[in-house]
């Protein structure tokens, strides 16, 4: 009989980001297939866990902190995961969701909820997260092992990264990754 084989626990999260980079992942295609006997997908928006594990040991964040939930939910994804990936630009940089950082938080949800209402204007003051006034990447609040741009990173350095990362080597994304 021949020893279990250890696969590693994968995990993947989205914060304030559009799931673009979780579209990109998906575009890896058959690519998954040949990795799939290798990893456990522990915790992500496409399967039904609801709570993040214990042990987990590559996570790729997607997404920018805009809120206290989010900064508890990286703190808990830093104790919980041996290394992080911070996965797209807006995970990196703020990117899309930062662009909001030019204005008052207070005219943002004027504009959102009270301006462009057709129905029942008013700013939500229950049930939604506290949102910071400024957007800022993963790395702002927790260390991060790797980041991956792009806007979203192409299905080739997702799958690279992936590998690299099952191999325990570094990534070669010379050529297969850019902001943008």
């Amino acid at each position: 009989m021949s020893p279990p084989t250890t696969k590693t626990r994968i995990a993947t999260i989205w914060l304030d980001g559009c799931s673009g980079c979780h579209m990109s992942l998906l575009d890896i295609d058959a690519r998954l297939a040949a990795v799939a006997g290798s990893i456990d997908l522990v915790f992500s928006p496409l399967v039904d866990t609801r709570t993040y594990p214990q042990n987990v040991d590559v996570c790729f964040i997607e997404g920018a902190a805009s809120s206290g939930e989010d900064v508890e939910k990286l703190h808990l994804i830093r104790r919980n995961t041996r290394q992080v990936v911070a996965f797209g630009d807006c995970a990196v940089t703020g990117n899309v969701p930062g662009m909001r950082n030019r204005f008052a938080l207070r005219e943002v949800l004027t504009r959102s909820y009270l301006e462009n209402a057709t129905h029942q204007p008013r700013i939500p003051d229950r049930d939604i997260p506290h949102l910071f006034e400024r957007v800022r990447p993963v790395h702002a609040f927790i260390d991060v092992e790797m980041f991956l741009p792009g806007c979203p990173p192409a299905a080739d350095a997702i799958f690279e990264v992936l590998s690299a990362l099952l191999e325990g080597r570094p990534p070669d994304l010379a050529g297969r990754a850019r902001f943008g």
